[in-house]
């Protein structure tokens, strides 16, 4: 009898453990298992998908490598110009390879379920069976929803039943699968092009090293150092309170169960003092299931629509200059700059000031949020459809936000929050480190002695421009 031939075919899940798609294809000890990865760097283009992350990816496959290799996998690594040719090209490789199924964890875009369902019929006509699991989320897209079926709209009763859930059934972390009896070591690796990173070499490869004990030493290094104090650290933009972790969940190096998993047993062992630190992170993971819930179920906001519909009648001010000073870092406002720099800068930007930066863009600037959803996805390490564009939304009082369209970030107040000394401004904006930890933050106040500067003026007064963002909403009648 012929052995069967297995292949996994990897997208979001670049790891050998807790892979779902991978402990499936394993569980024959008899067959050759394979794991397949297609570049497709057209469809990057097209996607938006920011060259930072695709080095990010090339890097790492090529540890991953190393880590299936003792597990007798081979890595195959094939290129296609986009989706629309993956069926064809799969067909052709899995027949001249004698496969007989292919494995797989899905992804829940609409181009990409399209794409899935796609090759799904391409393979069914030439025999090979195909194997499609949920993986991505720690709870799968329509398993959290009310009692009558529909989805969740807001997170706060979205998270009551996640954790509920959670709490009933528990987390399962699966181990790598066992080694193969039919090993093959070998790498195939066709060559493969991807878009230029901005961010220098020397500078990934030291902020964001690759391979999944690196993921999982920054995870467990994360919830010892800083997991207990993770509530009141989280928004110093100079503090090393966040686990830097997005990058790895994004493209599956580790998976957010494995983060869950860790947490929760921390926070078993943690004074109650500190397991409000613990809790706040898995807040963090339970955002992360929400937004792909709203991927599927609000299908629209794939299609670069709003969330609230109505809010796509809204007027966005058109302007290339203002928009150019935002993505550049110089509107004028040190905090809302220095994120911009370390996102030009690093490939990432703290959370806290991604909220800051995108509220300015949207409520400052009135300039429309899909220009910045846009503008972050080609440049973040950690760019995903579903939480980028959740966080823009957000921020722009279009789509899931509990509080009304009157949420306006004051940029000042915020950077005397989340930047009190000026330690971040200073790193990123090194012309502003004379001054002092007051005028820091608006050194062109009246009363700061900011004279000679060479650095710009603000491009916008808050307060009329707060006054001009309320008046524009309430003409939707959104009160």
């Amino acid at each position: 009898m012929k052995t069967p031939h297995h292949v996994v075919w990897l997208r979001q899940d670049l790891r050998s453990i807790d892979n779902t798609a991978l402990v499936a294809a394993c569980e024959n000890p008899e067959a050759i298992v394979s794991a397949l990865y297609i570049a497709t760097p057209k469809q990057w283009l097209t996607h938006d998908v920011a060259g930072v992350r695709i080095d990010f990816e090339h890097r790492h496959l090529q540890t991953l490598h190393l880590s299936f290799a003792t597990l007798g996998i081979q890595l195959v690594v094939l290129q296609c110009d986009n989706y629309a040719a993956i069926p064809a090209l799969l067909c052709r490789w899995l027949q001249q390879h004698g496969v007989s199924a292919l494995f797989a964890n899905k992804q829940y875009e609409l181009n990409e379920q399209a794409r899935d369902q796609h090759v799904s019929s391409a393979l069914a006509n030439i025999g090979v069976a195909s194997h499609w699991f949920d993986d991505l989320c720690i709870i799968p897209p329509g398993h959290v929803v009310k009692a009558d079926g529909d989805y969740y709209t807001v997170f706060t009763p979205f998270k009551r039943n996640w954790l509920s859930i959670i709490e009933q059934h528990g987390i399962h972390v699966m181990p790598a699968p066992v080694p193969r009896k039919n090993r093959i070591n070998a790498m195939l690796w066709s060559p493969w092009t991807y878009p230029a990173s901005h961010v220098p070499e020397s500078v990934s490869q030291h902020l964001w090293p690759v391979g999944e004990e690196a993921a999982q030493q920054r995870l467990l290094q994360f919830l010892d150092d800083d997991g207990a104090h993770y509530k009141d650290q989280r928004d110093l933009a100079a503090e090393n309170g966040t686990s830097t972790l997005s990058p790895y969940l994004a493209a599956g190096v580790i998976s957010a169960r494995q983060g869950l998993q860790q947490a929760r047993l921390r926070r078993l062992h943690a004074n109650p003092q500190n397991s409000i630190g613990f809790d706040t992170w898995i807040s963090e993971l339970c955002w992360r299931d929400f937004y792909k819930h709203i991927l599927v179920g609000f299908p629209h906001v794939c299609r670069h629509q709003a969330f609230k519909r109505e809010t796509d009648q809204l007027q966005w001010r058109h302007d290339d200059a203002l928009f150019s000073a935002w993505c550049e870092g110089r509107t004028g406002f040190p905090i809302v700059d220095a994120a911009m720099k370390q996102l030009q800068q690093t490939g990432w930007m703290h959370n806290r000031l991604r909220m800051i930066t995108a509220m300015f863009l949207t409520k400052d600037l009135f300039i429309d949020w899909r220009l910045g959803e846009q503008f972050f996805m080609r440049h973040l390490i950690d760019g995903d459809l579903s939480a980028n564009n959740g966080g823009w939304q957000w921020s722009a009082s279009t789509g899931n936000d509990a509080a009304p369209y009157f949420r306006i970030f004051n940029p000042v107040l915020q950077s005397q929050k989340c930047d009190p000394d000026g330690r971040f401004i200073r790193q990123f904006l090194p012309e502003l480190s004379a001054l002092d930890n007051k005028q820091i933050h608006e050194p062109y106040a009246k009363g700061n002695a900011a004279v000679g500067l060479r650095y710009p003026r603000p491009i916008v007064d808050h307060n009329e421009a707060r006054q001009h963002t309320l008046a524009s909403f309430k003409a939707l009648s959104l009160l």
